[in-house]
C-alpha cells in the first residue's frame, strides 16, 4: 500500500470516527430531550385537570412564564369592558373565523385579556359586547403572541390581528391601567347551546414528540458510519496480510 492511500484511509478513518460521535451525541441529546419532554408533557396535563386556582396578582405578572404557568387552570372575577372587542384571525374544527378578545377589568383596575371564544366571519357583529358586564370565569392561562403568525404579522393601525398579542391589542383599543402578558382561554359551559356564539373551550394542548425518531436516527447514521469504519479497517488489514503474502 501506497503511503497517499494509507493517508486517505487515516483521514477517512478520522472523519468517520468524528461522525460516529457527533451522531451518538445528537442521539443522546434527543434522548434527554424526549424526557424533558414527556415531563413538560405530564406538567402540563396536571396543570389543565387541577381544579381552577386564583389568578396571579398584580405583584407575580412579572414572574409568570409559560415554562411555569402555561396552561393553568385559573379564575377570574370582573367586567368586560363593552366596545373593545377584537378579532383575531383563527382556524379551528368548526372552520376559518376569529377568537374574540374583550378585555375584563378587575377589581384593582387591572386589566386581562379574555379570549372568549370562536366566532365565524359571518357573526363578529352579533357577539360585540355594547354594554358592560360583570362576571366570574375560568379558564386556562395562556402567555401573549407577539408579533403575529407564521405568515403574517399583526397590523393594529388595520386591526388585523393574526397572534394574541395582549399588549399591542390592548394599546390599540386605548386601554388604560396595567396589561397583564397573559390572557385567558375561557373554559366551556357544561352545555354550550346550539348555534350560540362565540365558541369557548377550544384551546388545543398538543405538543410534538418526535424525539424517539430522531434519536434512533441519529444512532442508526452512527451504526452505518461505524459500519463503514469496520470495512476500512477490515480491507486495509486484508490489504497488508496480502501483501505480506
Amino acid at each position: 500500500m501506497t503511503a497517499r492511500r494509507r493517508s486517505g484511509r487515516g483521514w477517512l478513518a478520522g472523519i468517520l470516527i468524528l461522525a460516529i460521535a457527533l451522531f451518538v451525541a445528537l442521539g443522546v441529546w434527543q434522548v434527554q430531550r424526549r424526557t424533558w419532554k414527556h415531563a413538560l408533557i405530564a406538567a402540563v396535563e396536571g396543570r389543565v385537570h387541577a381544579p381552577a386556582s386564583p389568578a396571579p396578582p398584580l405583584a407575580q405578572w412579572l414572574h409568570v412564564t409559560a415554562a411555569s404557568d402555561e396552561y393553568r387552570h385559573i379564575r377570574l372575577a370582573g367586567t368586560y369592558l363593552p366596545g373593545r372587542d377584537s378579532f383575531v384571525r383563527a382556524v379551528t374544527d368548526y372552520g376559518a373565523g376569529y377568537w374574540v378578545m374583550t378585555p375584563l377589568r378587575l377589581p384593582d383596575g387591572a386589566i386581562v385579556m379574555v379570549n372568549r371564544g370562536f366566532v365565524p366571519p359571518d357573526r363578529r357583529a352579533a357577539v360585540r359586547l355594547s354594554t358592560a358586564r360583570p362576571v366570574a370565569i375560568a379558564g386556562l392561562l395562556r402567555i401573549s403572541e407577539p408579533g403575529g403568525g407564521f405568515l403574517r404579522r399583526n397590523d393594529p393601525a388595520s386591526d388585523a390581528w393574526y397572534s394574541r398579542d395582549v399588549g399591542v391589542i390592548a394599546k390599540r383599543r386605548g386601554l388604560a391601567g396595567p396589561i397583564a402578558p397573559w390572557f385567558l382561554d375561557l373554559e366551556a359551559p357544561p352545555r354550550q347551546p346550539a348555534g350560540r356564539y362565540p365558541i369557548p373551550g377550544l384551546t388545543v394542548v398538543r405538543f410534538p414528540d418526535n424525539h424517539a425518531v430522531y434519536a434512533l436516527t441519529w444512532f442508526a447514521m452512527a451504526a452505518l458510519c461505524l459500519w463503514a469504519l469496520w470495512r476500512l479497517v477490515w480491507r486495509a488489514n486484508n490489504g497488508k496480510e496480502a501483501a505480506q503474502e
